[in-house]
């Protein structure tokens, strides 16, 4: 009796977090991001310009040099606004089946790294599947979150009206399910937007979601971390690693995950997860022929200063979200995660899952895609980066590896003076260079002090 009264008490006691969390994190508060009007602004690799004429946003192309000389990327007001609500975006949420080992049915307050390594992830299997111009084609057609306030409540009634309206299954469309009229291109069109329905469906708040935070929590309790815990940078990149791998789908088998070891990629060991898999599988619909062997999304966790961020990083963080095989930073502020995607001038943009929105059954045929993007861009200065961070790239095959460990290497060269590199690129396996003597780690130079080693800024965990 004493042990039933106990469960309940953690029972009503989760039950009032929870209803306290999602007041808190169910309102969009009306602001605005302002950008700019004469610098470019980089997404995810993509640059963009906006220009101010007549108090009213115009576009004006601009010309950016990138790694290689005929790669120059021109763009506006619209395209930008288009790409960035693209991305997936993956939020707290509310009221889905409960958590492994626990009775919370809501991330709310805890979850946000969760969600910001899912938003990377997500980002990495659109380049995998759909390739970087892809763009969602009722990108424009969200309203902004800055124009209205949304409870949970009103969530939930927009996924009902949604949901009554859309009719089909178009998340395990076949060849033969394609319109036979209209053209190659309009059957490519409507494949692709079935492959983005497919790899939203992957991230689902649900215990069948291939990589779903069931998943991820599941797995994180291997490592010792509970549902409720506050999950790091660095272990998130090692339990994104674990869920890919784990993963079922035959459509995921093509993709891996590689960690970097104290900030150190091994290019062999990523030479061998590309290679990792004999043949190759092609998928059934015929919009893409994966490549032989496996695509591998490279995650390295760093820390970029002690307490604060080393202003001197700055450049080097605006160097990597400018290449195009980048798909993000796992960062943020102390106790807060976020999704970087991009910068302007002195400051990150980001995406941001501190949203409580209602929970969506992606199992469900034509399930609403509208909670899965956000048409509102957040920006952040440099100087409120927590320096603990993971960074990650998207490799499609090892000719591509060879092309980013070439450039990062520049990179890295160029702003590692008068510092330690953040990261770097060492040629065979990790367990060559197992020695019996400890390896000095180079890696956070900034704590001297043997104490304090361990130590973290906010609720970050150092690896």
């Amino acid at each position: 009796m004493e042990t039933t009264g106990t469960d309940e008490v953690e029972k009503l006691k989760s039950k009032l977090m929870s209803a306290w969390h999602n007041v808190k994190y169910s309102w969009a508060l009306k602001t605005k991001t302002a950008f700019g009007r004469n610098s470019p602004v980089f997404l995810l690799g993509k640059c963009y310009h906006f220009k101010a004429v007549d108090d009213e946003i115009h576009t004006e192309s601009c010309t950016v040099e990138a790694s290689d000389d005929n790669d120059v990327i021109t763009g506006n007001v619209e395209d930008f606004r288009r790409d960035l609500t693209s991305r997936v975006w993956l939020t707290y949420r509310e009221e889905f089946p409960a958590l492994p080992g626990s009775t919370l049915t809501s991330d709310c307050g805890w979850g946000c790294t969760l969600r910001a390594g899912q938003m990377m992830l997500a980002q990495a299997l659109l380049l995998h599947v759909l390739g970087r111009d892809w763009t969602w084609p009722e990108a424009l057609t969200l309203e902004p979150l800055d124009t209205e306030t949304w409870t949970s409540s009103a969530a939930r009634r927009l996924v009902a009206t949604l949901d009554a309206s859309l009719q089909g299954d178009r998340a395990h469309v076949t060849h033969s399910l394609c319109p036979t009229q209209g053209g190659a291109e309009e059957a490519d069109s409507y494949l692709k937007e079935a492959y983005h329905r497919t790899i939203v469906s992957w991230f689902g708040d649900g215990p069948s979601a291939q990589l779903g935070i069931h998943r991820l929590v599941q797995l994180g309790m291997t490592s010792g971390k509970q549902a409720g815990d506050w999950y790091g940078p660095a272990v998130m990149a090692h339990i994104l690693r674990k869920t890919v791998s784990e993963a079922t789908d035959p459509m995921l088998k093509g993709i891996s995950v590689y960690v970097a070891q104290d900030c150190t990629v091994y290019s062999a060991d990523v030479i061998d997860s590309h290679s990792g898999q004999t043949g190759s599988p092609t998928d059934p619909q015929g919009l893409n022929t994966i490549p032989d062997g496996r695509a591998v999304v490279i995650l390295i966790p760093v820390r970029l200063g002690g307490e604060k961020i080393n202003p001197e990083y700055f450049s080097f963080v605006k160097s990597i979200l400018s290449l195009d095989y980048c798909i993000g930073i796992i960062g943020g502020k102390p106790k807060q995660a976020y999704y970087f995607v991009g910068f302007q001038d002195d400051s990150l943009i980001y995406m941001d899952p501190h949203y409580c929105q209602s929970f969506v059954d992606v199992s469900t045929s034509g399930f609403p895609l509208q909670s899965f993007h956000c048409p509102s861009p957040k920006k952040m200065a440099f100087n409120k980066m927590d320096p603990s961070c993971t960074i990650g790239f998207y490799s499609k095959n090892v000719e591509h590896y060879e092309r980013i460990n070439r450039e990062l290497s520049k990179i890295l060269q160029t702003s590692s003076k008068e510092k330690y590199p953040a990261f770097t690129f060492l040629e065979g396996h990790g367990k060559d260079y197992e020695l019996s003597v400890p390896i000095v780690r180079r890696e956070w130079p900034f704590i001297t002090d043997p104490k304090k080693a361990g130590a973290t800024s906010g609720d970050f965990v150092l690896l």
